[in-house]
This record gives structure tokens, C-alpha cells and sequence, in this order.
């Protein structure tokens, strides 16, 4: 009495071949992430560009005043009138630069959260359409095993 081994190949091929996989909606997803991927860097690159100019901007004018308040004074008082002027340009010039580094984050924030608000919509649209045709493709496969029985 010999015992035959089923043989699970036949099975697992029917079973696979039952859930067929969509390589191309893969592909099209992956094109779609990095697609965003490359946004979203666009507007991280972009700030960080702005924010270097600014930065050097701000020490451009922060190195004129410095070298405006370390000349040759006639009067002592001028002295402690330069430092006195130093401190208020400096303190007038941090609040105008920090109000454009917060402008720039601003945009940053708003462009980050456009993309994300387009990608959820899309996503959203790719999963219907995939939820679809996954069930068109189910009800004709059901539709073909009855048949065949």
C-alpha cells in the first residue's frame, strides 16, 4: 500500500492564479511616491535656499553696523551713542529677519500640505479604481469557476 503525496504546486499555481497581482498599478504607485518624493524635496530645497540667503543677508547687515559702531569716536558719548544705535538697528533688524524666516515657513508649511491634500486625493481615486477592477475580476473569475463545474 503505497501512500501518494499530494502535490501542493498544482494548488498554490490555481490559488495564485485565482488573486492575480497588478505589477502595473505597483509601478504606477511607486512612479506616483516618487513623484512626491521629488515635490517635497523641491520644497525643502527650495527653503533651505531662501533661508541661507536670508541668513547671510542678515549677517551682511549685522557685519555693516558692527563695522559702522567699531570706528573712531571724537566724544566719548559718541561711543555709548554708537552702541545705543547697534542695539536698536539690531533689535529692529532680528524681528524683520525672523519675520521672513517664519514667511518662509510659512510657504513651506502650505506647499507641504497642498501636496499631501493632492497625493490623498489621488491615492484615494487609485484605491477606488483598483477596488473595482479587483471586483470585476473576482466576479468574472467566480462566474468562470462555476461555469466550468
Amino acid at each position: 500500500m503505497a501512500t501518494k503525496t499530494q502535490d501542493f504546486t498544482a494548488i498554490f499555481k490555481e490559488m495564485t492564479g485565482a488573486f492575480p497581482v497588478d505589477t502595473k498599478a505597483m509601478e504606477e504607485q511607486f512612479k506616483n511616491q516618487t513623484a512626491l518624493a521629488e515635490k517635497m524635496s523641491a520644497v525643502a530645497i527650495d527653503a533651505a535656499g531662501k533661508s541661507a540667503e536670508l541668513s547671510a543677508k542678515w549677517t551682511q547687515d549685522t557685519l555693516a553696523k558692527v563695522e559702522a559702531m567699531s570706528k573712531a569716536k571724537a566724544e566719548p558719548a559718541d561711543y555709548a551713542k554708537a552702541m545705543t544705535d547697534f542695539a536698536s538697528a539690531s533689535a529692529e533688524s532680528a524681528a524683520a529677519h525672523m519675520s521672513a524666516f517664519a514667511e518662509i515657513a510659512k510657504k513651506v508649511q502650505t506647499q507641504t500640505m497642498e501636496l499631501v491634500m493632492a497625493a490623498g486625493k489621488d491615492l484615494s481615486e487609485d484605491i477606488n479604481a483598483a477596488a473595482k477592477k479587483a471586483t470585476s475580476e473576482v466576479t468574472a473569475a467566480a462566474k468562470k469557476a462555476t461555469a466550468a463545474k
